[in-house]
């Protein structure tokens, strides 16, 4: 590839000394920077972290021998098993075995609390160990990246009993985790802030640095006590601050390391009337290709969904409700429901036998919803999820079978969250209900994410606005 104008000055500092920060807007070739930096830099031999295992295992492909290419994960586990005399395993049901036995020390009655909470529960094990909270009093020589106040900042808030629960989880699963037992928040967790041997390399390269957790930075901060840091990220798609990344950690690492800040502003994968559109969140955003189309629909016929497009929305309602009346029109569809399909599908086990009615259904939906709605700020889209499977079964098992059939589908239209749409793209992009989203500033990121993963069409639409022929 030619490089840009911006990516040449970016490459005249690949043997710089200094400390470099990469702003790199949507579509504008990060990975490729990073690549040529990777070439350009004479330092051997060098560590790239990515978050997730194909990203690394692309970038092992593309970068020199000379590039060691892994996941955050991969490093923690091989520091982790250097660091404890004990054969390091993977168990990726780790947290839940631990909750079905620390569940079994408490009475018929909290067991049922417990269990009716359990994914709040073994979602903020995960939490802490991304944001790096210790229970109080126990393994005091560790290090520590968040205080007493973690409770406060979950968006399901958890009673005393549940936050006992958390901690016992946690102790338990430290423990073992020096047995050799770790899940992949371990993998970081526990090298971050648990102590080992870093590896050293004389240059760290880092992507996604807008979505580095707490320990993601401690274990940067002791790669790179003696090396120089190369980072590349977009502060304006830093969505998961819920799930425990950094809100405004690019700005901390900049300041932190004292880096020098160069920007990558040229999309190749957005049309230009795309970038225009989101000029109001990142007003020096600009195109290679001029085109595109940007357009508020007032109405829209399901035939007229071009198969490889996305349907992307916040919530997850609105786009189940959308793929139901999809199959129904004979379309084919994916829900991206890998998470959230198990955890309702628990959810509606727990309402009783298979037989009850729908009415019944519908009600233990109305209670679960009442019941979670004071402290669960995701309450309100669960539950109008289950009623979409409700209403079009006669029972409670064939709610459940209705859910499963709906996200085993492998169809060619996709419908996925904005937050799992991150890092994606689609010729045509089809945003359901923008209204959703709020005007904090990880929402608005969120909106510029989901305007960005379009190409060339980007299309918003409400629910009620879509001509479906069986309504």
């Amino acid at each position: 590839m030619t490089p840009t104008d911006e990516q040449c000055e970016i490459l005249s500092l690949a043997n710089s000394t200094s400390n470099l920060q990469i702003i790199a807007y949507a579509g504008t070739g990060k990975t490729s920077t990073l690549e040529l930096l990777a070439r350009a830099c004479s330092t051997k031999p060098k560590l790239c972290l990515a978050f997730n295992k194909r990203i690394a295992e692309e970038m092992a492909k593309r970068f020199p021998d000379t590039t060691d290419c892994r996941t955050f994960n991969s490093l923690g586990h091989r520091i982790w098993s250097k660091t404890i005399p004990k054969r390091v395993t993977l168990d990726t049901k780790k947290t839940s075995n631990l909750f079905k036995e620390v569940a079994k020390a408490y009475s018929k009655n909290d067991q049922n609390n417990l269990w009716e909470n359990y994914f709040e529960i073994t979602s903020a094990v995960g939490l802490a160990k991304s944001v790096g909270y210790v229970p109080k009093m126990a393994f005091t020589s560790a290090r520590r990246l968040c205080n007493g106040e973690f409770f406060n900042t979950l968006e399901d808030r958890l009673s005393p009993m549940l936050q006992t629960v958390v901690d016992q989880i946690l102790i338990w699963s430290i423990k073992t985790g020096y047995e050799g037992n770790l899940d992949f928040n371990d993998q970081i967790y526990l090298p971050a802030l648990f102590g080992g041997t870093f590896p050293r390399f004389p240059v760290v390269m880092v992507d996604e640095a807008q979505d580095l957790s707490p320990t993601n930075h401690a274990m940067i901060e002791k790669l790179c006590k003696h090396s120089r840091l190369i980072s590349v990220g977009d502060p304006y798609q830093s969505i998961y601050g819920f799930r425990g990344a950094k809100i405004g950690g690019m700005q901390a690492q900049a300041l932190a390391f004292d880096c020098l800040q160069r920007t990558l502003s040229i999309s190749f994968r957005c049309q230009s009337e795309i970038v225009k559109s989101v000029h109001w969140r990142v007003p020096d955003f600009r195109w290679q290709t001029k085109g595109g189309r940007v357009e508020r629909l007032d109405k829209l016929e399901p035939a007229s969904i071009v198969d490889g497009a996305a349907i992307i929305s916040r919530n997850n309602a609105p786009l189940f409700g959308c793929a139901l009346n999809l199959l129904a029109c004979g379309r084919s569809v994916r829900v991206a429901g890998s998470d959230i399909g198990p955890k309702l599908v628990g959810i509606l086990r727990r309402f009783g036998d298979e037989g009850i009615s729908r009415s019944a259904v519908l009600g233990q939906i109305a209670d679960w919803e009442a019941r979670k709605a004071e402290y669960s700020s995701s309450a309100k889209d669960l539950a109008e999820c289950m009623r979409l499977f409700a209403s079009h079964s006669a029972n409670l098992g064939q709610a459940i079978a209705y859910a499963e059939y709906l996200f085993a589908q492998e169809g060619t239209i996709t419908l996925i969250t904005g937050h799992k749409a991150k890092g994606l793209e689609w010729n045509t992009v089809y945003h359901l209900d923008p209204w959703l989203i709020r005007e904090s500033e990880q929402e608005l990121n969120l909106r510029y994410v989901i305007q960005t993963r379009a190409r060339e069409c980007y299309f918003e639409i409400d629910s009620k606005a879509i001509q479906w022929k069986n309504q």
